[in-house]
């Protein structure tokens, strides 16, 4: 073969490589592409006890940890999830329609004034270093309070702090507070353990990534329950082959935002 002629073959070449580029391109995008379908997972409740919590510090992907305030371990488990790169929530005590449910140290209920919720906050944030947001234990009747939501979200904002609606309640008028107030939240769409048995929890796994395909995202709570712990063990290392994304609280809110924008 002649030198011009090898000449021409290999500038033939290079253009159908260059042609083609693109197709390979449109085939790799769904990996990639901003409306993945993408979920974010959420364990309340941490603080207390520690072999618990320490299952949920060892689970894999970008879970985010909820922390309750003023707990033997919420520091420890705090530090410890900032130090391996895990999101940190303050999982804020608010007071529950069935008065005979004590939500904790650092609560805030229909008595707080809002000098009281300001100072309540402050401690509460003190005692749960690195958290980013906030999402309420418990809260079924203070949640439906546009007052006491509008003092929480006057705080949030005051401290670009986001909000997770724990919705443990329908009439919650919590997420319309916040996006009157501005402050980035988004709505829990389902508690994997409400029924703790480890086949209904897969149930709820399974229902949260349909949920995540059919609006583009979806935010589950679960707690630091050993059924809970084994599925979420088994199950997050499938979601990226499953084409699903598991990214931190805020980073959903960023993109239910943007969609909705």
């Amino acid at each position: 073969m002649t030198l011009t002629l090898k000449l021409l073959m290999l500038l033939w070449t290079a253009a159908m490589l260059l042609t083609a580029s693109p197709a390979r391109s449109d085939m790799a995008a769904p990996l990639m592409r901003p409306n993945q379908p993408t979920v974010a997972i959420i364990i309340d409740d941490l603080g207390y006890r520690h072999l618990e919590g320490k299952r949920a510090l060892a689970l894999p992907g970008a879970v985010t940890l909820s922390i309750l305030p003023h707990t033997p371990f919420g520091r420890e488990f705090a530090e410890g999830a900032h130090a391996k790169g895990m999101e940190v929530m303050l999982h804020l005590p608010l007071q529950p329609e069935d008065s005979s449910e004590d939500p904790g140290p650092g609560g805030i209920w229909l008595e707080s004034a809002l000098s009281e919720v300001s100072g309540l906050l402050t401690e509460d944030l003190a005692s749960v270093p690195y958290a980013v947001g906030v999402n309420n234990h418990m809260g079924s009747m203070l949640t439906r309070h546009p007052g006491h939501m509008t003092w929480l979200m006057e705080e949030l904002d005051r401290r670009k702090l986001f909000f997770v609606d724990s919705f443990t309640t329908p009439s919650s008028v919590a997420l319309q507070m916040a996006h009157e107030t501005g402050v980035p939240a988004v709505r829990r769409n389902v508690f994997l353990d409400a029924n703790p048995d480890e086949d209904a929890v897969m149930e709820e796994f399974d229902r949260l990534l349909v949920l995540a395909r059919e609006r583009g995202y979806a935010v589950a709570i679960g707690h630091p329950y050993p059924s809970t712990m084994s599925v979420l063990e088994r199950r997050l290392p499938e979601l990226e082959r499953n084409g699903i994304r598991l990214v931190p609280a805020s980073q959903l809110i960023k993109q239910a935002y943007a969609e909705d924008r």
